[in-house]
Protein backbone atom coordinates (compact mmCIF):
# COMPACT_ATOMS: atom_id res chain seq x y z
CA UNK A 1 0.00 0.00 0.00
CA UNK A 2 1.63 3.63 -0.70
CA UNK A 3 2.04 5.71 2.27
CA UNK A 4 2.19 8.78 0.95
CA UNK A 5 -0.82 11.18 2.37
CA UNK A 6 -3.74 10.89 0.46
CA UNK A 7 -4.49 13.64 -1.93
CA UNK A 8 -7.78 14.86 -1.14
CA UNK A 9 -9.88 15.00 2.53
CA UNK A 10 -12.85 13.47 1.03
CA UNK A 11 -13.60 11.21 -2.64
CA UNK A 12 -17.35 11.31 -3.04
CA UNK A 13 -18.81 8.48 -5.44
CA UNK A 14 -21.84 9.62 -7.33
CA UNK A 15 -22.33 13.34 -8.88
CA UNK A 16 -26.61 13.08 -8.00
CA UNK A 17 -28.17 15.58 -5.74
CA UNK A 18 -26.69 14.44 -2.69
CA UNK A 19 -23.23 13.95 -3.99
CA UNK A 20 -23.56 17.39 -5.32
CA UNK A 21 -24.68 19.25 -2.16
CA UNK A 22 -22.23 17.12 0.42
CA UNK A 23 -18.91 18.58 -2.16
CA UNK A 24 -20.32 21.78 -2.16
CA UNK A 25 -20.89 22.18 1.72
CA UNK A 26 -17.26 20.32 2.55
CA UNK A 27 -15.53 22.67 0.02
CA UNK A 28 -17.02 25.72 1.54
CA UNK A 29 -14.92 24.60 4.75
CA UNK A 30 -12.02 24.32 2.63
CA UNK A 31 -11.83 20.61 2.24
CA UNK A 32 -10.27 18.92 -0.65
CA UNK A 33 -12.99 17.52 -2.83
CA UNK A 34 -13.23 15.23 -5.13
CA UNK A 35 -16.51 13.47 -7.40
CA UNK A 36 -16.22 10.65 -9.72
CA UNK A 37 -19.52 10.26 -11.45
CA UNK A 38 -19.78 7.55 -14.09
CA UNK A 39 -22.17 9.66 -16.49
CA UNK A 40 -20.93 12.40 -18.38
CA UNK A 41 -23.01 15.04 -16.81
CA UNK A 42 -23.92 16.00 -13.19
CA UNK A 43 -27.47 15.08 -11.66
CA UNK A 44 -28.33 11.49 -11.64
CA UNK A 45 -31.73 10.82 -12.89
CA UNK A 46 -31.97 14.47 -12.54
CA UNK A 47 -29.68 15.13 -15.34
CA UNK A 48 -30.59 16.58 -18.73
CA UNK A 49 -30.37 16.17 -22.83
CA UNK A 50 -30.74 17.74 -25.69
CA UNK A 51 -32.14 16.49 -28.56
CA UNK A 52 -31.03 17.53 -31.97
CA UNK A 53 -33.05 20.80 -32.21
CA UNK A 54 -31.47 22.17 -29.33
CA UNK A 55 -34.31 22.03 -26.94
CA UNK A 56 -33.13 21.03 -23.45
CA UNK A 57 -35.45 18.08 -21.11
CA UNK A 58 -34.68 16.39 -17.90
CA UNK A 59 -34.32 12.59 -18.82
CA UNK A 60 -36.76 11.41 -16.51
CA UNK A 61 -39.22 14.17 -15.02
CA UNK A 62 -39.08 15.80 -12.01
CA UNK A 63 -40.93 19.14 -10.31
CA UNK A 64 -41.38 19.95 -6.41
CA UNK A 65 -44.10 20.82 -4.12
CA UNK A 66 -44.62 23.62 -2.75
CA UNK A 67 -44.24 22.66 0.80
CA UNK A 68 -40.46 21.10 -0.39
CA UNK A 69 -38.02 23.80 1.34
CA UNK A 70 -34.39 22.55 0.20
CA UNK A 71 -34.68 22.84 -3.39
CA UNK A 72 -35.81 26.65 -2.97
CA UNK A 73 -33.30 27.32 -0.57
CA UNK A 74 -30.37 25.65 -2.17
CA UNK A 75 -31.51 27.79 -5.56
CA UNK A 76 -31.66 30.70 -3.92
CA UNK A 77 -28.17 30.59 -2.35
CA UNK A 78 -26.61 29.78 -6.02
CA UNK A 79 -28.51 33.42 -7.04
CA UNK A 80 -31.11 31.55 -9.33
CA UNK A 81 -34.47 32.25 -7.61
CA UNK A 82 -35.55 33.98 -10.69
CA UNK A 83 -35.84 30.36 -12.88
CA UNK A 84 -38.12 29.06 -10.09
CA UNK A 85 -41.59 28.80 -11.92
CA UNK A 86 -44.47 28.28 -9.64
CA UNK A 87 -47.35 26.49 -11.53
CA UNK A 88 -50.98 25.27 -10.60
CA UNK A 89 -51.06 21.28 -10.93
CA UNK A 90 -53.36 19.94 -13.89
CA UNK A 91 -53.80 16.33 -12.97
CA UNK A 92 -56.13 13.44 -14.15
CA UNK A 93 -56.66 9.95 -14.59
CA UNK A 94 -57.58 7.78 -17.55
CA UNK A 95 -60.39 5.40 -16.57
CA UNK A 96 -62.37 3.16 -18.98
CA UNK A 97 -61.69 5.22 -22.30
CA UNK A 98 -62.39 8.84 -21.02
CA UNK A 99 -60.09 11.56 -19.60
CA UNK A 100 -60.65 12.68 -15.94
CA UNK A 101 -59.99 15.83 -14.20
CA UNK A 102 -58.76 15.28 -10.63
CA UNK A 103 -56.73 18.17 -9.38
CA UNK A 104 -59.64 19.48 -7.16
CA UNK A 105 -62.03 18.24 -4.70
CA UNK A 106 -65.09 18.94 -7.02
CA UNK A 107 -63.82 16.90 -9.70
CA UNK A 108 -63.32 13.93 -7.17
CA UNK A 109 -67.04 14.66 -6.27
CA UNK A 110 -67.47 14.35 -10.05
CA UNK A 111 -65.62 11.17 -10.88
CA UNK A 112 -69.00 9.34 -11.33
CA UNK A 113 -67.13 5.62 -12.25
CA UNK A 114 -67.45 5.42 -8.40
CA UNK A 115 -70.91 5.73 -6.41
CA UNK A 116 -71.49 8.95 -4.82
CA UNK A 117 -70.70 7.35 -1.57
CA UNK A 118 -67.33 6.69 -2.18
CA UNK A 119 -66.13 9.53 -3.73
CA UNK A 120 -66.84 11.20 -0.09
CA UNK A 121 -65.01 8.12 0.86
CA UNK A 122 -62.05 8.89 -1.70
CA UNK A 123 -62.19 12.62 -0.85
CA UNK A 124 -61.55 11.79 2.96
CA UNK A 125 -59.39 9.53 2.85
CA UNK A 126 -56.57 12.99 2.93
CA UNK A 127 -58.10 13.11 6.17
CA UNK A 128 -58.05 10.00 7.83
CA UNK A 129 -53.73 9.35 7.04
CA UNK A 130 -53.68 12.70 9.01
CA UNK A 131 -54.84 10.77 12.00
CA UNK A 132 -51.62 8.42 11.30
CA UNK A 133 -49.08 10.29 13.90
CA UNK A 134 -46.44 7.27 13.94
CA UNK A 135 -45.76 5.97 10.44
CA UNK A 136 -44.33 2.64 12.28
CA UNK A 137 -47.13 1.79 13.82
CA UNK A 138 -48.49 0.76 10.05
CA UNK A 139 -44.87 0.06 8.76
CA UNK A 140 -46.27 -4.04 9.22
CA UNK A 141 -49.18 -3.58 6.52
CA UNK A 142 -49.21 -3.82 3.12
CA UNK A 143 -50.59 -0.95 1.02
CA UNK A 144 -53.74 -2.77 0.93
CA UNK A 145 -53.99 -3.71 3.79
CA UNK A 146 -53.91 -0.73 5.71
CA UNK A 147 -55.67 1.17 2.89
CA UNK A 148 -58.66 -1.14 1.73
CA UNK A 149 -60.31 -0.88 5.11
CA UNK A 150 -60.04 2.98 5.56
CA UNK A 151 -61.36 4.18 1.71
CA UNK A 152 -63.53 0.42 0.97
CA UNK A 153 -62.76 -2.05 -1.76
CA UNK A 154 -64.24 -0.91 -4.38
CA UNK A 155 -61.95 2.73 -4.20
CA UNK A 156 -59.03 0.51 -4.04
CA UNK A 157 -59.75 -1.44 -7.08
CA UNK A 158 -60.40 1.53 -9.46
CA UNK A 159 -58.59 4.24 -8.10
CA UNK A 160 -55.14 2.79 -6.17
CA UNK A 161 -54.47 -0.48 -7.34
CA UNK A 162 -53.51 0.62 -10.40
CA UNK A 163 -51.60 3.06 -9.74
CA UNK A 164 -49.97 0.74 -7.21
CA UNK A 165 -49.38 -2.23 -10.02
CA UNK A 166 -47.71 0.69 -12.51
CA UNK A 167 -45.16 1.88 -9.57
CA UNK A 168 -44.67 -1.06 -8.58
CA UNK A 169 -44.77 -3.61 -10.98
CA UNK A 170 -43.76 -7.36 -9.52
CA UNK A 171 -43.46 -5.85 -5.99
CA UNK A 172 -47.00 -4.17 -5.82
CA UNK A 173 -48.33 -6.36 -3.04
CA UNK A 174 -44.78 -6.15 -1.37
CA UNK A 175 -45.06 -2.33 -0.35
CA UNK A 176 -45.68 -1.07 2.88
CA UNK A 177 -48.47 0.80 4.26
CA UNK A 178 -45.78 4.29 5.25
CA UNK A 179 -44.47 4.77 1.24
CA UNK A 180 -48.30 5.51 0.81
CA UNK A 181 -49.02 7.53 3.69
CA UNK A 182 -46.61 9.30 3.33
CA UNK A 183 -47.29 10.74 -0.43
CA UNK A 184 -50.66 11.45 0.83
CA UNK A 185 -49.76 12.92 4.01
CA UNK A 186 -47.46 15.32 1.66
CA UNK A 187 -49.41 15.66 -1.18
CA UNK A 188 -52.69 17.17 1.60
CA UNK A 189 -49.84 19.48 2.62
CA UNK A 190 -49.74 21.17 -0.78
CA UNK A 191 -53.35 22.42 -1.47
CA UNK A 192 -54.24 25.76 -1.38
CA UNK A 193 -57.14 27.53 -0.09
CA UNK A 194 -59.28 25.86 -3.17
CA UNK A 195 -58.18 22.79 -2.72
CA UNK A 196 -55.57 23.19 -5.70
CA UNK A 197 -52.37 22.16 -5.68
CA UNK A 198 -49.17 24.09 -6.90
CA UNK A 199 -46.06 22.65 -7.74
CA UNK A 200 -42.50 24.17 -8.78
CA UNK A 201 -39.90 23.43 -11.64
CA UNK A 202 -36.43 25.18 -12.65
CA UNK A 203 -36.75 26.76 -15.88
CA UNK A 204 -34.13 24.87 -17.80
CA UNK A 205 -34.42 21.55 -16.10
CA UNK A 206 -33.01 20.15 -12.86
CA UNK A 207 -29.69 18.89 -14.82
CA UNK A 208 -29.14 23.35 -15.22
CA UNK A 209 -29.27 23.75 -11.68
CA UNK A 210 -26.70 20.37 -10.97
CA UNK A 211 -24.37 22.07 -13.37
CA UNK A 212 -25.14 25.23 -10.94
CA UNK A 213 -23.76 23.15 -8.34
CA UNK A 214 -21.02 21.46 -10.04
CA UNK A 215 -19.76 25.17 -11.33
CA UNK A 216 -19.43 26.39 -7.78
CA UNK A 217 -17.80 23.41 -6.37
CA UNK A 218 -14.91 23.53 -8.64
CA UNK A 219 -14.69 27.73 -8.23
CA UNK A 220 -14.01 26.09 -4.79
CA UNK A 221 -11.30 24.17 -5.91
CA UNK A 222 -12.90 21.01 -5.63
CA UNK A 223 -13.20 18.51 -8.68
CA UNK A 224 -15.18 16.20 -10.11
CA UNK A 225 -14.25 13.38 -12.75
CA UNK A 226 -16.89 12.86 -15.24
CA UNK A 227 -17.06 8.83 -16.71
CA UNK A 228 -15.16 8.03 -13.98
CA UNK A 229 -16.67 4.87 -13.16
CA UNK A 230 -15.43 3.13 -9.57
CA UNK A 231 -14.76 -0.08 -10.01
CA UNK A 232 -13.51 -1.28 -6.82
CA UNK A 233 -11.39 -0.37 -3.64
CA UNK A 234 -8.65 -1.07 -1.88
CA UNK A 235 -8.89 -1.37 1.73
CA UNK A 236 -6.76 -2.41 5.00
CA UNK A 237 -8.32 -3.11 8.08
CA UNK A 238 -11.10 -0.98 9.02
CA UNK A 239 -10.20 1.78 6.24
CA UNK A 240 -10.46 2.62 2.93
CA UNK A 241 -7.31 3.66 1.47
CA UNK A 242 -8.09 3.82 -2.28
CA UNK A 243 -11.30 3.59 -4.95
CA UNK A 244 -10.57 1.68 -7.92
CA UNK A 245 -11.29 3.69 -10.72
CA UNK A 246 -11.41 3.41 -14.66
CA UNK A 247 -8.64 5.91 -14.79
CA UNK A 248 -6.72 4.77 -11.84
CA UNK A 249 -6.31 4.76 -8.55
CA UNK A 250 -8.21 7.72 -6.14
CA UNK A 251 -7.15 8.02 -2.45
CA UNK A 252 -9.11 10.31 0.11
CA UNK A 253 -8.77 10.29 3.87
CA UNK A 254 -12.66 10.65 3.89
CA UNK A 255 -15.08 8.25 1.32
CA UNK A 256 -18.84 9.32 0.73
CA UNK A 257 -20.71 6.94 -1.45
CA UNK A 258 -24.16 8.05 -2.50
CA UNK A 259 -25.31 5.55 -5.46
CA UNK A 260 -28.13 2.30 -4.75
CA UNK A 261 -26.98 -0.27 -2.34
CA UNK A 262 -26.08 -2.75 -5.06
CA UNK A 263 -23.74 -0.55 -6.74
CA UNK A 264 -21.82 0.35 -3.41
CA UNK A 265 -22.05 -3.69 -3.13
CA UNK A 266 -20.15 -4.05 -5.77
CA UNK A 267 -17.82 -1.35 -4.91
CA UNK A 268 -17.17 -2.59 -1.18
CA UNK A 269 -17.31 -6.64 -2.36
CA UNK A 270 -14.36 -7.27 -0.08
CA UNK A 271 -16.53 -6.17 3.18
CA UNK A 272 -18.10 -8.61 5.78
CA UNK A 273 -20.88 -10.71 4.42
CA UNK A 274 -23.29 -9.53 6.79
CA UNK A 275 -23.40 -6.20 6.07
CA UNK A 276 -22.90 -7.29 2.17
CA UNK A 277 -25.79 -9.33 2.48
CA UNK A 278 -27.88 -6.00 4.53
CA UNK A 279 -27.48 -4.16 1.05
CA UNK A 280 -28.33 -6.58 -1.56
CA UNK A 281 -31.73 -7.06 0.71
CA UNK A 282 -33.17 -4.22 -0.41
CA UNK A 283 -34.81 -4.72 -3.98
CA UNK A 284 -35.05 -1.81 -6.25
CA UNK A 285 -36.72 -1.73 -9.25
CA UNK A 286 -35.38 -0.41 -12.92
CA UNK A 287 -37.15 2.75 -14.91
CA UNK A 288 -37.45 3.08 -18.93
CA UNK A 289 -38.48 6.37 -19.68
CA UNK A 290 -39.69 7.16 -23.43
CA UNK A 291 -39.38 11.48 -24.11
CA UNK A 292 -40.87 12.40 -26.92
CA UNK A 293 -40.86 16.15 -28.24
CA UNK A 294 -44.17 16.12 -30.48
CA UNK A 295 -45.41 19.00 -32.89
CA UNK A 296 -48.63 18.83 -31.04
CA UNK A 297 -50.62 18.72 -27.83
CA UNK A 298 -52.10 15.17 -26.60
CA UNK A 299 -54.19 16.59 -23.84
CA UNK A 300 -54.39 19.82 -21.61
CA UNK A 301 -53.30 17.84 -18.71
CA UNK A 302 -50.05 17.60 -17.49
CA UNK A 303 -49.91 14.56 -14.89
CA UNK A 304 -52.55 11.70 -16.30
CA UNK A 305 -52.50 8.71 -14.12
CA UNK A 306 -53.55 5.76 -15.94
CA UNK A 307 -56.12 3.09 -14.03
CA UNK A 308 -55.89 0.95 -17.16
CA UNK A 309 -54.76 -2.55 -16.57
CA UNK A 310 -53.27 -2.63 -20.18
CA UNK A 311 -51.69 -0.19 -20.16
CA UNK A 312 -47.68 -0.50 -19.32
CA UNK A 313 -46.95 2.65 -18.13
CA UNK A 314 -46.96 4.76 -14.46
CA UNK A 315 -48.59 7.57 -16.60
CA UNK A 316 -48.45 10.26 -19.21
CA UNK A 317 -46.72 13.41 -17.91
CA UNK A 318 -47.05 16.29 -20.55
CA UNK A 319 -44.42 18.11 -18.97
CA UNK A 320 -45.61 21.73 -21.27
CA UNK A 321 -48.52 21.56 -19.65
CA UNK A 322 -46.89 22.70 -16.44
CA UNK A 323 -43.96 24.74 -18.06
CA UNK A 324 -45.21 26.50 -21.46
CA UNK A 325 -43.82 24.81 -24.59
CA UNK A 326 -42.77 28.70 -25.64
CA UNK A 327 -39.53 27.56 -23.05
CA UNK A 328 -39.39 24.37 -25.79
CA UNK A 329 -39.31 25.92 -29.23
CA UNK A 330 -43.26 25.50 -29.30
CA UNK A 331 -42.63 21.73 -29.04
CA UNK A 332 -44.74 19.70 -26.56
CA UNK A 333 -42.91 17.23 -24.13
CA UNK A 334 -44.12 13.98 -23.19
CA UNK A 335 -42.66 11.61 -20.96
CA UNK A 336 -43.88 7.68 -20.47
CA UNK A 337 -42.33 6.28 -17.53
CA UNK A 338 -42.23 2.46 -17.14
CA UNK A 339 -41.00 0.43 -13.59
CA UNK A 340 -39.92 -2.60 -13.70
CA UNK A 341 -38.02 -5.31 -12.96
CA UNK A 342 -34.42 -5.47 -15.18
CA UNK A 343 -35.75 -8.96 -15.97
CA UNK A 344 -38.83 -7.93 -18.20
CA UNK A 345 -38.06 -8.74 -21.83
CA UNK A 346 -39.18 -4.85 -22.57
CA UNK A 347 -35.84 -4.05 -20.73
CA UNK A 348 -33.69 -4.96 -23.36
CA UNK A 349 -36.00 -4.00 -26.22
CA UNK A 350 -33.68 -1.60 -28.81
CA UNK A 351 -34.75 1.92 -28.96
CA UNK A 352 -36.57 1.43 -31.76
CA UNK A 353 -38.49 -1.51 -30.58
CA UNK A 354 -39.73 -0.05 -27.61
CA UNK A 355 -41.17 2.84 -29.47
CA UNK A 356 -43.12 0.67 -31.51
CA UNK A 357 -44.38 -1.16 -28.25
CA UNK A 358 -45.37 2.29 -26.88
CA UNK A 359 -47.05 3.66 -29.16
CA UNK A 360 -50.40 1.56 -30.03
CA UNK A 361 -50.85 2.29 -26.04
CA UNK A 362 -50.53 5.97 -26.64
CA UNK A 363 -52.97 5.87 -29.74
CA UNK A 364 -55.60 4.29 -28.17
CA UNK A 365 -55.74 6.99 -25.41
CA UNK A 366 -55.56 9.55 -28.23
CA UNK A 367 -57.24 8.63 -30.93
CA UNK A 368 -56.31 11.83 -32.39
CA UNK A 369 -52.79 10.72 -32.27
CA UNK A 370 -50.69 10.85 -35.50
CA UNK A 371 -47.15 9.50 -34.99
CA UNK A 372 -45.89 12.24 -37.96
CA UNK A 373 -46.36 14.45 -35.06
CA UNK A 374 -43.08 12.76 -33.36
CA UNK A 375 -40.39 14.79 -34.11
CA UNK A 376 -37.98 13.39 -31.92
CA UNK A 377 -37.50 10.76 -29.32
CA UNK A 378 -35.11 9.75 -26.76
CA UNK A 379 -34.77 6.87 -24.18
CA UNK A 380 -33.59 6.03 -20.91
CA UNK A 381 -32.85 3.70 -18.23
CA UNK A 382 -31.87 3.33 -14.96
CA UNK A 383 -31.71 -0.12 -13.41
CA UNK A 384 -31.65 1.19 -9.55
CA UNK A 385 -34.87 3.76 -10.05
CA UNK A 386 -36.83 3.04 -7.53
CA UNK A 387 -36.21 1.57 -3.89
CA UNK A 388 -38.88 -1.44 -3.32
CA UNK A 389 -39.79 -0.44 0.74
CA UNK A 390 -41.30 -3.73 2.00
CA UNK A 391 -43.15 -4.83 4.98
CA UNK A 392 -40.95 -3.44 8.12
CA UNK A 393 -38.31 -1.46 5.99
CA UNK A 394 -37.00 0.10 8.35
CA UNK A 395 -35.73 -2.74 10.33
CA UNK A 396 -33.41 -3.80 7.42
CA UNK A 397 -32.53 -1.05 5.45
CA UNK A 398 -28.67 -0.06 5.90
CA UNK A 399 -27.58 3.14 7.92
CA UNK A 400 -25.05 5.57 6.94
CA UNK A 401 -22.50 3.65 8.45
CA UNK A 402 -20.21 1.03 6.68
CA UNK A 403 -17.73 -1.46 8.32
CA UNK A 404 -14.96 1.12 7.53
CA UNK A 405 -14.55 4.53 10.09
CA UNK A 406 -13.75 6.44 6.89
CA UNK A 407 -16.79 5.89 5.02
CA UNK A 408 -20.17 6.81 5.25
CA UNK A 409 -23.35 5.93 2.80
CA UNK A 410 -25.99 8.64 1.46
CA UNK A 411 -28.66 7.36 -0.46
CA UNK A 412 -32.04 7.95 -1.82
CA UNK A 413 -32.87 4.50 -0.27
CA UNK A 414 -32.09 5.78 2.61
CA UNK A 415 -34.64 8.73 3.20
CA UNK A 416 -37.59 6.59 4.38
CA UNK A 417 -40.22 7.29 5.30
CA UNK A 418 -39.97 9.89 2.55
CA UNK A 419 -39.40 8.83 -1.28
CA UNK A 420 -36.97 9.88 -3.00
CA UNK A 421 -36.41 13.13 -4.49
CA UNK A 422 -34.41 15.52 -5.33
CA UNK A 423 -35.90 18.31 -2.53
CA UNK A 424 -34.50 15.04 -0.08
CA UNK A 425 -31.38 14.15 -1.76
CA UNK A 426 -30.48 17.96 -1.39
CA UNK A 427 -31.44 17.44 2.43
CA UNK A 428 -29.21 14.52 2.73
CA UNK A 429 -26.12 15.98 1.41
CA UNK A 430 -26.04 19.12 3.66
CA UNK A 431 -27.04 16.87 6.33
CA UNK A 432 -23.94 14.08 5.53
CA UNK A 433 -21.31 17.08 5.26
CA UNK A 434 -22.11 18.01 8.13
CA UNK A 435 -21.20 14.54 9.93
CA UNK A 436 -17.92 14.32 7.99
CA UNK A 437 -17.10 18.12 8.77
CA UNK A 438 -17.10 16.54 12.44
CA UNK A 439 -15.27 13.83 12.27
CA UNK A 440 -12.72 16.28 10.32
CA UNK A 441 -12.48 18.76 13.15
CA UNK A 442 -12.41 15.30 15.91
CA UNK A 443 -9.29 14.34 14.50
Amino acid sequence: MNDSSPTFDTAIVGAGFAGLVAGLRLAQTGKKVVILESEATPGGLAGTFEFDDGVCIEKFYHHWFNNDAYVPKLVEELGLSDSILTLPSNTGMYYNGRLWKLSTPIDVLRFSPLPFIDRLRLGWLVFQVRKVKDWKSIEHLTIREWLEPLCGKKVFKVVWEPLIRSKFSVFAEDINAVWFWKKLVLRGSTRDSGGGEQLAYFRGGFGRLAEALAERITVLNGEIRYGTPVVGSLTEGNKIQALVTSSGNVSAHNYLFTPSFKVIAQILKDAPEAWLDRLNRVNYLGNICLVMELTHSLSDTYWLNVNDPGFPFVGVIEHTNLDDSSHYAGRHIVFLSRYLAISDETWGMSDAAYLEYALPHLERMFPQFKRNWIKEFRIWRAEYAQPVTERNYSSYVPGQDTPYENALISTMAQIYPEDRGTNYAIREGDRIAALINRRFESV
